[in-house]
């Protein structure tokens, strides 16, 4: 059907019907508003049907009309309605028929939709003094959470409205076993009575709900089981007791009801009232299963009423957003759901919750994150979570931007930071603590410029040992580098150094290596050395004589492009990739100079 000329922009409606009755047919649906996406459902009716009941309305725009009049959280929510191409529309929340997952529910379950159903029909009694003429399962719906709706309200009339005309004209449409048999009669009873039609109906209901259930299933649900057939469906209409009477039965007074009936109608309670339920739920919480709990209460308990309470977010909101992640862990024994049931029930209202940019919810969430962010996948901490944290850190209020940048930070151990803070890196910090052993690398080419040293001059002469001096005084001035003490400023900066200082020790030969450069300083005196260096004969221990200024290489300022001064600072980024063997110093050069010297 698609989003044709409707009067919900951008809405996307399912070919496929849920349901199809007599009037109309049920269609799941969804829209996109704000950037959020919501599920609706879709009754589509005709626009003229045949019945001189429905000469003026048809039975899905009266409907349409007593959702839009009568509004009550155990009755469907009114969205929208429109008319297009000779089809009637009516959107309203997301709810599926009560028949098609009633097989699937448990005593306790049923014992929350049934009263409800009966707290809708109550208010409709005392509050509307309204008739709902067709209670059955058929005109029940459930929505994601569980919670059961009272719909079907074409046949809906005020009290004033009722005749024995009206009763016989719809009979035929009405569900036969909710009906009267003498309802007609009954009409012009003594006492005015006008809500024994619904009490009969709702006595059907149950009849036929709990037939299917075992005597030995409950006590209490078999006691009132047998209440609902023989005094809600008495022929003396004297006896039948009233919805408020209904509602005092002890089916209906379990603490698992009381809980849930608090919750649908916390917008009623007072502040003492709800300071009170908030400071014992918890602990009321614990005595029932939960799966349960989670299934039955977890929407109710993410409310948003529930979320910007006080009290709530004091003693409840700290133990119902923390999952159990060691059922044997004695100090996690005060927690409700564990990680099955919070990623199966919790899980999904969290991400919409995520979606609401309300900065009281937002932090309220974000003071928890941490404690339930592993609970989500990583699609959709990338997908659902982040993107929502990156508008938090644009928002004007300071608390929401440092909650917001803490909780970025707990996400880089899991998404990484190149996901949380996007854009190009690089390595601009380095490690300043000392190393704690002579590095191989600067031994290894000592030892091969003494090696080459050894091998140009053709013998053992002093030469040679010369050079092994000089070697050994910068190794005993490596070893005392790599013996300080670590420094004590996170800088690696122990007083006021310039930068011209620094690029000096740059060429000092006694600190060369410490700096990247020394690589490329030594392969220049190395190959200085083999240009010039004059064979000394085998046996002469004369020292050579000073080479000409002429000859002697000069390290030419101007060749050397000057340094950034970050990048003077950070000289220990790069890795020398040459690697020549390892060898025995003493073994290869010390030991053929001691055996030269002493022949």
């Amino acid at each position: 059907m698609g989003n044709e000329q409707s009067q919900l922009p951008g809405i996307d409606i399912d070919e496929k019907a849920i349901e199809v009755s007599d009037f109309w047919s049920q269609h799941s649906a969804s829209i996109i508003a704000a950037g959020n996406l919501t599920n609706l459902s879709i009754f589509i009716g005709e626009i003229f049907v045949n019945g001189s009941l429905w000469t003026s309305q048809t039975p899905l725009e009266k409907c349409t009309k007593n959702l839009m009049v009568f509004r009550h959280p155990c009755i469907i929510k009114y969205i929208s309605s429109w008319k297009n191409n000779s089809k009637f529309y009516l959107a309203v929340e997301e709810v599926i028929p009560l028949a098609q997952v009633l097989p699937k529910l448990n005593s306790l379950q049923i014992s929350v939709g049934l009263h409800s159903v009966l707290k809708a029909l109550h208010f409709l009694h005392e509050n509307a003094s309204a008739s709902h003429n067709n209670v059955c399962i058929s005109s029940i719906y459930t929505t994601k959470d569980g919670n059961w709706k009272l719909g079907g309200m074409e046949y809906l009339s005020r009290y004033k409205d009722i005749s024995c005309d009206y009763l016989s004209k719809t009979r035929s449409n009405r569900y036969g076993r909710s009906v009267d048999p003498n309802e007609e009669k009954l009409l012009d009873n003594k006492l005015g009575r006008r809500d024994f039609i619904d009490i009969y109906a709702f006595g059907a209901l149950v009849s036929e709900i709990l037939k299917s259930r075992l005597k030995d299933d409950s006590p209490v649900l078999s006691t009132f089981r047998d209440y609902c057939k023989h005094e809600l469906q008495n022929a003396d209409i004297s006896k039948r007791p009233s919805f408020e009477n209904i509602l005092a039965h002890e089916f209906f007074n379990q603490d698992f009801i009381t809980i849930h009936s608090f919750l649908v109608e916390l917008p009623l309670k007072n502040d003492e009232q709800k300071s009170e339920f908030f400071d014992s739920l918890v602990d009321k919480l614990r005595l029932f299963d939960e799966e349960i709990v989670a299934s039955q209460l977890s929407g109710l308990l993410l409310s948003r009423l529930v979320l910007l309470n006080r009290n709530a977010q004091e003693r409840v909101l700290p133990v119902l957003l923390t999952p159990k992640t060691d059922a044997n862990d004695e100090t996690q024994a005060d927690l409700i759901f564990s990680e099955d049931s919070f990623k199966i029930h919790l899980r999904p209202k969290l991400l919409e919750i995520f979606r609401v940019r309300d900065a009281q919810i937002r932090l309220l969430l974000l003071q928890h994150f941490s404690k339930f962010m592993h609970i989500f996948t990583r699609d959709e901490l990338l997908s659902n979570i982040l993107p929502e944290l990156l508008v938090g850190i644009k928002d004007t209020d300071d608390r929401l931007v440092a909650v917001t940048l803490r909780s970025l930070a707990d996400l880089v151990a899991v998404l990484g930071a190149a996901a949380v803070v996007g854009g190009k890196r690089a390595k601009l910090f380095t490690d300043g603590r000392p190393v704690s052993a002579p590095r191989r690398g600067t031994t290894t080419r000592r030892a091969s410029a003494v090696v080459e040293a050894v091998a140009g001059g053709g013998g053992s002469g002093g030469g040679e040992v010369a050079a092994v001096e000089r070697r050994s005084g910068l190794e005993s001035g490596n070893r005392g580098v790599d013996e300080l003490p670590e420094r004590p400023r996170p800088d690696g900066e122990e007083g006021e150094t310039s930068t011209e200082e620094i690029e000096m020790s740059l060429g000092d030969e006694n600190d060369i290596d410490n700096w990247e450069d020394w690589d490329m300083n030594e392969a220049n005196q190395t190959a200085a050395h083999h240009h010039h260096h004059r064979p000394i004969p085998n046996g002469d221990t004369r020292e050579s004589p000073p080479l000409p200024d002429s000859t002697r290489t000069v390290a030419d300022p101007a060749r050397k492009p000057p340094m950034p001064e970050i990048e003077a600072l950070d000289i220990k980024h790069r890795v020398d990739v040459t690697k020549k063997e390892e060898f025995d110093f003493f073994q290869v050069v010390l030991q053929p100079l001691k055996s030269s010297l002493e022949k």
